[in-house]
């Protein structure tokens, strides 16, 4: 089946491979993301000579997740072309690194509006069209740190993915009796192939920052060091985006709850593995295990 796509955030690394992958596979993917005609015009234009070249439907279109107009208009977009979505993938995101109390309040609701209420925004334009249908899947793009272990000096970042995650969880039991799949897709510490950790954010605060540095000294090398050094030999982020379209690829009830891709293995998957069988258990207490799997929407 072709599926009609969109993907936030895909001018580059998770968002870009994911975008390209699904394409592939014979989709039509709408690779959503911000300023195409000035700062992501580059991206623009790479993913239109690829999609020439491979011959794929992969289109790029303005989504900006911070902005609802853009994020209404780039839905109103894709549906007026194809009547449907079909799959919707959280996957903008931004990192910051640092000591936690030199970020400014400020500085904190800017990351939780990126990589938590960007997501309320998407899914009030999308969702309507997915639950008159009856039928879609939400693909949430979550991280190993929400429950894994966890190095310092990524906290904010850490924190805004877990809000993503915890988000994502009771989407998935409100969407079951519309027909709406939900996939919770957990990704690793990948250190080459993103730029996480290249475009990473850092503290607005110099002077609470300097005074860390004179008990932490050098502390987000070691750690960079240090994750690169857990990752495998081999470990590359195209499988994150391989595990999405093959997910996509599944049959309606047939789509994984929550998958991770972890070559270095942090622990998360440990920890949800329990974590997710309480949920199962206590829906099940309060007599709504019918929402742990799909249903057809009611006439």
């Amino acid at each position: 089946m072709n599926n009609i796509i969109v993907i936030t955030g895909a001018s580059s690394g998770f968002g870009a491979l994911t975008a390209r992958t699904l394409a592939r596979r014979g989709n039509t993917v709408y690779a959503g993301m911000r300023q195409t005609d000035t700062r992501n015009a580059p991206q623009v234009r790479a993913a239109a000579d690829y999609a020439k070249e491979h011959g794929v439907d992969l289109r790029s279109v303005e989504l900006d997740v911070n902005a609802q107009s853009s994020v209404d208009a780039a839905i109103d977009q894709v549906v007026s072309e194809h009547g449907r979505i079909d799959v919707l993938i959280h996957n903008a995101g931004h990192m910051v690194t640092g000591p936690a109390e030199a970020f400014t309040p400020v500085q904190l609701a800017e990351l939780y509006d990126v990589n938590v209420l960007s997501t309320q925004r998407v899914n009030r334009a999308a969702l309507p069209h997915l639950r008159k249908a009856g039928r879609g899947l939400v693909i949430w793009v979550s991280s190993s740190s929400v429950k894994g272990g966890t190095p310092p000096y990524l906290a904010p970042y850490f924190a805004a993915k877990a809000a993503m995650d915890s988000l994502a969880v009771s989407y998935a039991a409100e969407l079951a009796r519309w027909g709406v799949e939900t996939s919770i897709v957990v990704p690793g510490a990948f250190t080459s192939g993103t730029n996480h950790f290249a475009h990473a954010g850092h503290p607005a605060d110099d002077a609470v920052a300097a005074e860390y540095e004179t008990r932490y000294t050098g502390l987000m090398s070691q750690v960079a060091e240090k994750l690169a050094a857990l990752e495998p030999e081999g470990a590359d982020a195209s499988s994150v985006s391989d595990e999405i379209a093959r997910i996509v690829a599944l049959p309606s009830g047939q789509r994984p709850y929550r998958v991770h891709i972890d070559p270095s293995d942090d622990g998360s998957e440990a920890v949800s593995v329990v974590a997710d069988r309480i949920r199962r258990e206590f829906l099940t207490r309060v007599d709504l295990a019918d929402l742990l799997s799909v249903h057809p929407a009611a006439a």
